[in-house]
């Protein structure tokens, strides 16, 4: 029987990772072929999902500071915790930009997180960034983690699912959480001088660092504290063995909600494609929609099911589509 590696990200709004693997390996299953469910993450939602690991609940600060029911989760094979910021500090959890107060939102309820995992006894903890509803630089995480001297010994692994900056995620993130221009720019110049802050006392250009900017400057504020910021999507390729996965497949199937420019800057899209290059089995990609053209083979929901049955129903969808793509194969 010919071999699927189904490997997909969200498809935000629609269904998890996991949502999607499923209901296209169910469609491959019917069509005679084997499928290895392999979900992914870059570092956005679902990133402790997909790692999987058991679920520790915390009551802890959100976005707005008002208590959110949380969780962390550790993870089999050392004391290792898995961190969602999204889970603590997200833009869902006040209800999208037209709720969030994009200047007072803190990342302390991520900092209270990674507290409770490292009393817990993690000592290594793998923080994701994507889904911020926040721009304060990890300042809130930062001082919840006072004193510093807690995080002796334990590593801390970023799992960025950008490139941007740290000043640089104002101007390029800040209006998708709700800020106006004028807020723009008095969180360019907080952050400004927030780096300046993290330079004198850590000893750190925060600055200087490809991903620090990552969800709105918490991957920097945890650099200054000596975390290591790494491609999300590496990160959780390493950690499920992605890479010898793929080399039984004989094809891959990946997708996302909306393919476009950025799938392929960070994400995981593009990394799935990256990968499968690499090892030479083709890719296939199954989207939502599109935008642009992307330089990959791709199908798309809107396309095959129409755009009213694609969001009514996307499980049925991909199923529609994967058996469609399968039967050509």
């Amino acid at each position: 029987m010919p071999h699927l590696l189904v490997a997909p990200d969200k498809f935000r709004g629609s269904a998890t990772a996991a949502q999607v693997a499923d209901a296209i390996a169910t469609a491959a299953v019917a069509a005679g072929w084997t499928a290895d469910r392999a979900p992914v993450s870059d570092g956005g939602e679902g990133f402790c999902s997909v790692l999987g690991g058991r679920p520790r609940a915390v009551k802890v600060r959100g976005p707005l500071g008002d208590p959110v029911e949380s969780a962390w989760y550790e993870l089999e094979g050392g004391p290792v915790a898995a961190i969602e910021m999204a889970l603590a500090s997200g833009l869902d959890i006040v209800g999208g930009p037209g709720n969030n107060d994009p200047v007072r939102a803190s990342t302390a309820g991520t900092g209270e997180l990674m507290a409770a995992a490292v009393k817990a006894g993690a000592r290594r903890l793998l923080v994701g960034m994507g889904g911020s509803a926040t721009t304060d630089g990890g300042l809130g995480a930062l001082e919840t983690l006072e004193p510093h001297s807690r995080l002796a010994g334990v590593r801390i692994d970023v799992a960025c699912d950008v490139t941007t900056r740290f000043v640089g995620a104002a101007a390029i993130f800040s209006p998708q959480k709700g800020a106006t221009p004028a807020q723009v720019e008095l969180l360019t110049r907080r952050l400004e001088r927030l780096a300046q802050v993290y330079l004198d006392r850590f000893g750190v250009d925060v600055t200087d660092l490809e991903g620090s900017g990552a969800a709105g400057g918490l991957a920097g504020g945890l650099a200054a504290l000596g975390a290591q910021l790494v491609r999300g999507f590496d990160l959780v390729a390493d950690h499920i063995d992605l890479a010898s996965r793929m080399e039984r497949a004989d094809l891959v199937i990946t997708g996302e909600g909306l393919l476009d420019d950025q799938s392929f800057a960070g994400k995981t899209v593009g990394g799935v494609v990256e990968l499968a290059a690499e090892v030479g089995v083709p890719v296939v990609v199954l989207a939502g929609d599109v935008e642009g053209d992307p330089p990959v083979d791709y199908h798309t929901l809107v396309g095959a099911a129409g755009e009213e049955a694609a969001w009514a129903d996307p499980i049925g969808s991909l199923r529609q589509v994967t058996a469609a793509l399968l039967a050509r194969t």
